[in-house]
Protein backbone atom coordinates (compact mmCIF):
# COMPACT_ATOMS: atom_id res chain seq x y z
CA UNK A 1 0.00 0.00 0.00
CA UNK A 2 0.97 3.51 -0.68
CA UNK A 3 0.07 5.99 1.12
CA UNK A 4 0.13 9.40 -0.11
CA UNK A 5 0.20 12.42 1.81
CA UNK A 6 -1.05 15.64 -0.76
CA UNK A 7 -1.95 19.11 0.35
CA UNK A 8 -1.06 22.40 0.06
CA UNK A 9 2.50 23.97 1.61
CA UNK A 10 2.08 24.33 5.41
CA UNK A 11 -0.56 21.56 5.20
CA UNK A 12 0.87 19.22 7.58
CA UNK A 13 2.17 16.35 5.13
CA UNK A 14 5.40 16.05 6.76
CA UNK A 15 3.88 16.05 10.20
CA UNK A 16 1.57 13.07 9.57
CA UNK A 17 4.32 11.15 7.63
CA UNK A 18 6.11 11.43 10.90
CA UNK A 19 2.73 10.11 13.36
CA UNK A 20 2.19 7.28 10.61
CA UNK A 21 5.67 6.46 10.51
CA UNK A 22 5.33 6.39 14.17
CA UNK A 23 2.28 3.78 14.04
CA UNK A 24 3.71 1.68 11.01
CA UNK A 25 7.13 1.34 12.34
CA UNK A 26 7.99 -0.96 9.21
CA UNK A 27 6.36 1.17 6.91
CA UNK A 28 8.86 3.18 4.67
CA UNK A 29 8.99 7.60 4.18
CA UNK A 30 9.59 8.54 1.30
CA UNK A 31 10.28 12.48 0.43
CA UNK A 32 10.18 12.21 -3.68
CA UNK A 33 12.00 16.38 -2.86
CA UNK A 34 14.99 13.77 -2.37
CA UNK A 35 14.25 12.88 -6.14
CA UNK A 36 14.24 16.32 -6.90
CA UNK A 37 17.09 17.60 -5.31
CA UNK A 38 18.82 15.28 -6.57
CA UNK A 39 18.28 16.04 -10.04
CA UNK A 40 19.70 19.01 -9.43
CA UNK A 41 22.80 18.32 -8.65
CA UNK A 42 22.83 17.14 -12.59
CA UNK A 43 20.65 19.19 -14.12
CA UNK A 44 20.39 23.73 -13.87
CA UNK A 45 18.38 24.18 -11.23
CA UNK A 46 14.56 25.19 -12.33
CA UNK A 47 11.89 26.83 -10.70
CA UNK A 48 9.90 23.90 -9.60
CA UNK A 49 11.54 20.34 -10.16
CA UNK A 50 8.34 19.03 -10.32
CA UNK A 51 8.27 20.32 -14.00
CA UNK A 52 10.80 18.10 -15.03
CA UNK A 53 9.42 14.74 -16.48
CA UNK A 54 12.17 12.84 -15.74
CA UNK A 55 11.31 14.05 -11.94
CA UNK A 56 8.05 12.40 -12.24
CA UNK A 57 9.27 9.16 -14.08
CA UNK A 58 11.43 9.34 -11.70
CA UNK A 59 8.97 9.36 -8.59
CA UNK A 60 7.13 6.76 -9.65
CA UNK A 61 10.21 4.28 -10.28
CA UNK A 62 11.65 4.72 -7.18
CA UNK A 63 8.12 4.00 -4.95
CA UNK A 64 7.80 0.75 -7.22
CA UNK A 65 11.31 0.16 -6.28
CA UNK A 66 10.69 0.88 -2.49
CA UNK A 67 7.80 -1.33 -2.36
CA UNK A 68 9.11 -4.17 -4.49
CA UNK A 69 12.24 -4.47 -1.94
CA UNK A 70 11.75 -2.73 1.12
CA UNK A 71 8.18 -2.17 2.38
CA UNK A 72 5.03 -3.28 1.91
CA UNK A 73 3.50 0.18 3.16
CA UNK A 74 5.32 3.75 1.60
CA UNK A 75 4.13 6.80 3.05
CA UNK A 76 4.65 9.79 0.99
CA UNK A 77 4.46 13.17 1.86
CA UNK A 78 4.77 15.80 -1.23
CA UNK A 79 2.66 18.45 -2.63
CA UNK A 80 1.51 17.66 -5.75
CA UNK A 81 0.08 21.11 -6.73
CA UNK A 82 -0.62 20.49 -10.78
CA UNK A 83 -3.65 18.03 -11.56
CA UNK A 84 -1.82 16.80 -14.87
CA UNK A 85 1.29 15.89 -12.78
CA UNK A 86 -1.02 14.36 -9.89
CA UNK A 87 -2.61 12.30 -12.49
CA UNK A 88 0.44 11.40 -14.00
CA UNK A 89 2.40 10.03 -11.12
CA UNK A 90 -0.41 8.38 -9.35
CA UNK A 91 -2.07 6.87 -12.55
CA UNK A 92 1.69 5.32 -12.76
CA UNK A 93 1.52 3.88 -9.76
CA UNK A 94 -2.09 2.50 -10.39
CA UNK A 95 -0.82 1.46 -13.77
CA UNK A 96 1.89 -0.20 -11.93
CA UNK A 97 -0.68 -2.47 -9.87
CA UNK A 98 -0.18 -0.04 -6.00
CA UNK A 99 -2.92 0.20 -4.12
CA UNK A 100 -2.88 3.98 -3.15
CA UNK A 101 -4.55 5.90 -0.63
CA UNK A 102 -4.32 9.25 -1.96
CA UNK A 103 -5.09 11.74 1.26
CA UNK A 104 -5.42 15.47 0.68
CA UNK A 105 -4.86 17.81 3.53
CA UNK A 106 -6.92 20.69 3.07
CA UNK A 107 -6.32 23.74 5.33
CA UNK A 108 -8.25 27.39 5.16
CA UNK A 109 -5.46 29.81 3.26
CA UNK A 110 -4.83 31.98 6.65
CA UNK A 111 -3.68 28.97 8.68
CA UNK A 112 -1.74 27.58 5.98
CA UNK A 113 -0.20 31.28 5.66
CA UNK A 114 0.65 31.48 9.56
CA UNK A 115 2.49 27.97 9.19
CA UNK A 116 4.61 29.20 6.73
CA UNK A 117 5.15 32.58 8.28
CA UNK A 118 6.57 30.36 11.11
CA UNK A 119 8.92 28.13 9.07
CA UNK A 120 10.47 30.62 7.65
CA UNK A 121 14.14 30.90 7.87
CA UNK A 122 12.85 34.93 8.82
CA UNK A 123 10.05 34.72 11.20
CA UNK A 124 7.11 36.27 9.64
CA UNK A 125 8.43 35.93 5.86
CA UNK A 126 7.19 33.24 4.60
CA UNK A 127 8.46 31.57 1.34
CA UNK A 128 7.16 33.37 -1.31
CA UNK A 129 7.78 30.24 -3.97
CA UNK A 130 5.27 28.33 -1.47
CA UNK A 131 2.70 31.22 -1.27
CA UNK A 132 2.68 31.38 -5.07
CA UNK A 133 1.57 27.87 -5.17
CA UNK A 134 -1.34 28.23 -2.41
CA UNK A 135 -4.66 26.79 -3.84
CA UNK A 136 -7.88 27.49 -2.05
CA UNK A 137 -9.59 25.21 -4.54
CA UNK A 138 -7.48 22.72 -4.38
CA UNK A 139 -9.90 20.23 -2.63
CA UNK A 140 -12.37 20.50 -4.71
CA UNK A 141 -10.39 18.87 -7.82
CA UNK A 142 -9.40 15.84 -6.23
CA UNK A 143 -10.26 12.76 -7.69
CA UNK A 144 -12.61 10.47 -6.59
CA UNK A 145 -11.41 8.05 -4.02
CA UNK A 146 -9.49 10.96 -2.33
CA UNK A 147 -9.67 10.91 1.74
CA UNK A 148 -9.82 14.62 1.86
CA UNK A 149 -9.19 16.00 5.19
CA UNK A 150 -9.33 18.99 7.04
CA UNK A 151 -5.51 19.72 8.64
CA UNK A 152 -6.66 23.00 10.59
CA UNK A 153 -9.76 21.14 12.57
CA UNK A 154 -7.61 17.99 13.38
CA UNK A 155 -4.50 17.60 14.77
CA UNK A 156 -1.51 14.84 13.67
CA UNK A 157 -3.47 12.24 16.00
CA UNK A 158 -6.63 12.53 14.73
CA UNK A 159 -5.70 12.49 11.21
CA UNK A 160 -3.59 9.76 11.30
CA UNK A 161 -6.58 7.62 13.20
CA UNK A 162 -8.51 8.41 9.92
CA UNK A 163 -6.19 7.73 7.66
CA UNK A 164 -5.52 4.36 9.45
CA UNK A 165 -9.55 3.82 9.19
CA UNK A 166 -9.74 4.07 5.71
CA UNK A 167 -6.60 1.45 5.63
CA UNK A 168 -9.09 -0.75 7.98
CA UNK A 169 -5.93 -0.78 10.38
CA UNK A 170 -6.53 -1.13 13.95
CA UNK A 171 -5.04 0.58 17.21
CA UNK A 172 -2.29 -1.30 18.87
CA UNK A 173 -4.71 -3.05 21.41
CA UNK A 174 -6.40 -4.61 18.37
CA UNK A 175 -9.30 -2.24 18.52
CA UNK A 176 -10.77 -0.90 15.12
CA UNK A 177 -9.96 3.02 15.19
CA UNK A 178 -13.42 5.03 14.87
CA UNK A 179 -13.56 7.81 12.57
Amino acid sequence: MIIWLNGGFGAGKTTLAAELHRRLPDAVVYDPEDVGILLWKWLPPNDDFQDLPSWRELVVATALALRRHHADTLVVPMSLVRDAYRTEILGGLADAGEDVLHVFLDADTDVLVRRLNARAPVPGQANDWALKRMDAAAASRQPAGTLVLRSDLLGPAELADEVLAALGKTTASGHPLSK
